[in-house]
């Protein structure tokens, strides 16, 4: 177990019982075991991360109401369990047992019969190779010139503006940075805005390649719980006050894994928090485009509308157009790509120059190339959560209106489980695990929906035989990996 205490905000009597909610059970006599239990639950669904300090313990009596007596014994549960570290003069504060997360790695697709639940990135949309027709007449202008635009090519930095605009966010081509994919802008931003040992605030679940590029520039990701509605504004705060971070991390557009969108009003709530910290909001646009219930234009504004000065934000071609385009792009102020830019050639000189065309020319008209998208990905949604419910009616989800994902709240704290089990039904997964700062989620499972509906299909009946045979149901059928993916 580890002992020491890690970087982490510090959770107040009140906010634990807000949490904890309805813990104990009707005429239960030991109060302490159903303490220590709801506890638990909140550090496996990763709402209590790693790291957050407790309240003492006379605090603690005080907010839920209970004894002392109460309070100790159901410490000493925790503890026990690897779950509660304390050091005399340090107070106590949220662990994890060595050993618990239980992250299966990546490991390459085995042959054509295992499905891929574990990445979320649909194929290019049809007007790819029409797209690189086009382009490929229009090459030879470009080949007597270097190649090499730090900033990106004009014309797709026009054409990213532009939409921008349409979104109600007025926005110059000089306020835009073309990067080789959302993931190499999220590095950008990191090495200008944060260094060794700085914290970077982050939601909790997040999407787990942010969670790595943080923690590889030595960062330190400081989680804040999702809510079951959305964002803990009020925890934001209270993390900005005490953790002081560099700079946050957030996906407010259908956000990964949970599809959470915040609203407006939230979003004028979070400028005016990040103003008083004075922390720059990293916003990740990068499936903002995916609105499968209404038009992209019609959605709340940018973050960007309300703190310009503070926003800096990611966008992508990968989840919306095509992941082989690898083209991602930064929107922020003048002062700041300039920056960005002087600090860029250090690691690149500049992204592909086809691919930025291909995207400029699909950019022509979004509307038009994105529809198809949409409407796939809508029926797609609406496949996989029949299916759901139908397979694996025990587990909980809620209806996404964007995105690309599902996130399914389990019957137990089994995801890690299911996971492993799943490789031997030929589905690949991403435990929930993945996508905690310092792992848990034990309850949670995301399920893209970016695979055709008949593979979806198929893929839901050998999970639902997964979920029995994890939770120890006699099983009837047997799984058939043998099924091709398209």
């Amino acid at each position: 177990m580890n002992h020491d205490v890690p970087p982490g905000g510090r959770i107040s009597g009140f906010r634990l019982a807000r949490l904890l909610g309805e813990w104990r059970r009707r005429g239960a006599r030991q109060g302490s075991a159903d303490l220590a239990a709801a506890i638990r639950m909140l550090v496996l669904d990763g709402r209590l991360p790693a790291g957050t300090r407790l309240p003492a313990e006379r605090e603690m009596a005080d907010a839920l109401p209970v004894s002392r007596t109460m309070i100790t014994a159901a410490l000493d549960q925790l503890r026990s369990e690897g779950l509660v570290a304390s050091r005399r003069g340090a107070g106590s504060w949220i662990s994890l047992p060595t050993g618990s997360l239980g992250i299966v790695p990546d490991t390459p697709l085995v042959g054509q019969s295992m499905v891929d639940f574990a990445r979320a990135a649909p194929p290019a949309i049809p007007g790819m190779l029409a797209a690189f027709d086009s382009v490929r007449l229009r090459l030879p202008e470009q080949l007597v010139d270097h190649g090499y635009y730090e900033h990106g090519l004009p014309e797709l930095r026009r054409r990213i503006a532009a939409r921008y605009e349409a979104r109600g966010l007025p926005t110059s081509p000089d306020q835009i940075v073309i990067t080789s994919g959302a993931q190499h802008a999220l590095a950008l931003a990191l090495r200008l805005l944060t260094g060794p040992g700085d914290r970077v605030l982050v939601e909790q679940p997040s999407y787990p390649n942010a969670l790595d590029a943080i923690k590889a520039v030595s960062a330190i990701p400081v989680p804040v719980a999702m809510t079951r509605t959305g964002w803990d504004l009020a925890g934001i705060a209270a993390a900005f006050r005490q953790a002081a971070p560099r700079m946050a991390y957030l996906v407010l557009d259908f956000h990964n894994p949970t599809a959470h969108r915040l609203d407006a009003e939230g979003r004028a709530e979070l400028a005016d928090i990040a103003r008083r910290a004075r922390t720059p909001l990293v916003i990740d646009e990068t499936v903002v485009e995916l609105d499968l219930d209404g038009d992209p234009l019609d959605g709340p504004p940018p973050m960007a509308s309300y703190a310009e000065d503070l926003v800096v934000t990611l966008g992508s071609a990968s989840k919306a157009y095509w992941g082989g385009l690898r083209i991602g792009w930064i929107r922020a102020t003048p002062e700041v790509v300039h920056r960005l830019v002087s600090t860029r050639t250090a690691l690149d000189l500049g992204s592909a120059v086809v691919e930025q065309m291909v995207l400029a020319d699909l950019m022509a008209d979004p509307n038009a190339a994105l529809a198809g998208r949409r409407a796939l990905l809508a029926t797609q949604r609406d496949v996989l959560m029949a299916g759901l419910r139908e397979h694996c009616p025990q587990w909980r989800f809620r209806r996404p209106a964007g995105g690309l994902s599902v996130w399914c709240e389990l019957d137990a704290p089994i995801s890690t489980r299911v996971a492993v089990v799943a490789q031997n039904h030929g589905i690949r997964l991403a435990p929930g695990a993945r996508f905690g700062a310092h792992g848990g989620f034990e309850r949670w499972l995301r399920l893209p929906y970016v695979l055709p509906a008949d593979v979806l299909r198929e893929a839901v009946r050998r999970l639902g035989l997964v979920a029995a045979s994890v939770n120890g149901t006699t099983l009837t059928g047997e799984a058939d990996a043998t099924m091709p993916v398209a």
